[in-house]
């Protein structure tokens, strides 16, 4: 199941060094702070996929996501999750009623909030993919 394609996925919008988290208003990973992103719905690339999910929770247009790595999540790993980086976005932020709040967060000040598994070693990743540009 690990070489199974992703079937969902996630993107980190970094401005200024940081990186925008949303908490989670529902079920999985309620209550939790991650990055926006969901499961994939047929017929999408899991690029389509990402950018999808990011205008939808925030109205947020992306362009341009470097991917940054895949991560098996979940009780059973049923999701692949594709995470992607940019810093290439525009739209004015309206948070959908899946999101509870939202803030741009510098990624030293992890430790402060309560994340998604591993989600420090994520963005150490996305960080190191933008320094690669």
């Amino acid at each position: 199941m690990t070489d199974a394609p992703p079937n969902a996925a996630s993107v980190a919008l970094v401005r200024g060094g940081k990186v925008l988290l949303i908490k989670r208003a529902y079920a999985p990973y309620q209550h939790l702070w991650t990055l926006p992103g969901g499961r994939i719905e047929p017929g999408e690339s899991i690029e389509q996929c990402a950018a999808r999910e990011v205008f939808e929770e925030l109205a947020i247009t992306i362009r341009n996501p470097r991917p940054v790595m895949v991560q098996a999540l979940g009780r059973d790993l049923e999701f692949r999750l594709a995470v992607f980086v940019t810093t290439d976005f525009s739209g004015v932020l309206r948070a959908s009623d899946e999101v509870a709040d939202h803030k741009w967060v510098d990624p030293t000040a992890l430790i402060a909030f309560r994340t998604t598994s591993r989600l420090d070693d994520v963005l150490a990743r996305a960080f190191a993919v933008l320094a690669q540009s």
